[in-house]
């Protein structure tokens, strides 16, 4: 028996609040309820008053209520229009305390029993909004008013058999229960407002947290200011540069390597490599184009160095700081090949000029760069052998003051000819003082 009256119960609550409502709709059909049970408390409590006092014609007008407004709850259970059910209860809300007070007499005579209205339009700010509850407050103040201008004609209190002592308890029991309901609405009110305040700040900080997350993996991706052009629009991102240096780093005879070791170890390995090369390339604010199997693309001069704004320091000569990581990634190969079975060797190519940015794609977009530029660097890796770095001509005449370089070599490049190159050896020692 317990078990059928639960699941009538709850299957009794599904049909008052469906899982498809909204926090704020399961809200205010909540308070609703709520408002309705209470003033079927209230209405139920002056109907035993009443009758014991005596006043049958006073006390159908509690009875016609209660059973009107289980009349509206049945009819809401049926239909579920709610909007309607809610219409009818402040409906009653309204209009039923002033038909109480005029059954009975006058403001004094009825102990201020029209009091009850003004959960009509207290009722209607909560559930729907200020805008929407001025009608109903509207209504109030007219029927007051039209209730006050009548009280001259209107019977005394004791035409009724209620005597000044009962009155006064009466004031007593109307002001005190009208403000307990309208205390209890509005502080139930405004402890589930604060529930779901806190419910939505913990979606917005999740929120927060994602939209940081898919930040920070675009600008893993874009540089920094592509990134907010794309936000901000779909209009194809493409940018022309005069002066850029290139730089490509490859692994030599990866594919042979990777064809010896397990995939999982392999895998690892290059990320392993790739990492350490994003993290030098951090150091010196240089831009990480992409890599392409086990080939590394950085870029300087793109303008693109929003990351380093913040502490204000001018970004050197990119040139230099490309020749400073391509050394920098020299040495960090040479160290690793000593912890590892395979030797790990790379060789590096760098081109200066201009070029051509963009992003290309939808989905799993890119940014890259076209031109003479790039495919020189590429070229120029390809003739570097194992540790090399070899660089152009433009990129020479560019930091040749600061870093030694071996003898000029000259290669064919496809669609160009013969170019020049030098390769990088290292840093110039410091110029001694005095």
């Amino acid at each position: 028996m317990a078990r059928d009256l639960r699941t009538w119960l709850r299957d009794l609550g599904q049909r008052v609040i469906t899982e498809q409502d909204s926090e704020r709709d399961k809200l205010h059909k909540t308070l609703v309820i709520f408002a309705c049970g209470l003033m079927g408390f209230g209405a139920m409590l002056w109907l035993a008053i009443y009758w014991a006092m005596g006043i049958k014609f006073s006390a159908t007008v509690p009875l016609l209520y209660m059973a009107v407004s289980a009349g509206s709850l049945v009819l809401y259970l049926w239909n579920r229009n709610f909007h309607l059910f809610r219409f009818t209860q402040v409906s009653l809300f309204l209009f039923v305390p002033f038909i109480m007070q005029w059954s009975i007499g006058s403001y004094v005579s009825s102990s201020g029993v029209m009091l009850w209205a003004l959960l009509a339009p207290v009722g209607v700010m909560i559930f729907e909004g200020p805008r929407q509850s001025l009608p109903w407050f509207f209504a109030y103040i007219v029927m007051t008013a039209t209730s006050g201008f009548f009280d001259y004609y209107l019977g005394e209190g004791t035409q009724q058999g209620v005597n000044m002592q009962t009155i006064s308890v009466f004031f007593a029991l109307n002001f005190a229960a009208m403000s307990t309901i309208v205390y209890l609405l509005i502080s139930y009110f405004v402890r589930h407002r604060d529930v779901l305040q806190e419910r939505l700040d913990v979606q917005n900080k999740l929120l927060m947290q994602e939209q940081e997350k898919s930040e920070r993996l675009l600008l893993n991706i874009l540089p920094g200011p592509i990134a907010d052009r794309l936000k901000e629009s779909n209009i194809t991102i493409a940018d022309g540069f005069a002066d850029v240096t290139v730089m490509f780093a490859d692994i030599i005879n990866f594919t042979r390597l990777a064809e010896e070791m397990p995939p999982k170890f392999m895998v690892t390995m290059l990320n392993e490599v790739f990492s350490r090369f994003d993290q030098l390339a951090e150091k010196h604010r240089i831009e990480k184009i992409k890599t392409i199997g086990d080939a590394y693309m950085v870029a300087g001069g793109l303008d693109v160095h929003h990351r380093y704004e913040a502490d204000r320091v001018p970004h050197r000569d990119y040139s230099h700081a490309i020749c400073d990581l391509a050394l920098d990634m020299r040495e960090y190969m040479t160290t690793l090949s000593g912890t590892r079975l395979a030797r790990l060797q790379i060789h590096i190519g760098i081109g200066t000029g201009p070029v051509v940015a963009g992003v290309i794609g939808m989905k799993r977009f890119i940014y890259d760069l076209w031109g003479d530029t790039v495919n020189i660097a590429s070229r120029v890796t390809s003739e570097a052998t194992a540790g090399m770095i070899l660089v152009d001509a433009m990129t020479w005449r560019r930091v040749r003051e600061d870093y030694e370089f071996g003898e000029a070599q000259i290669i064919n490049v496809k669609g160009k000819g013969e170019i020049t190159v030098y390769r990088l050896l290292g840093r110039k020692p410091p110029t001694p003082v005095g």
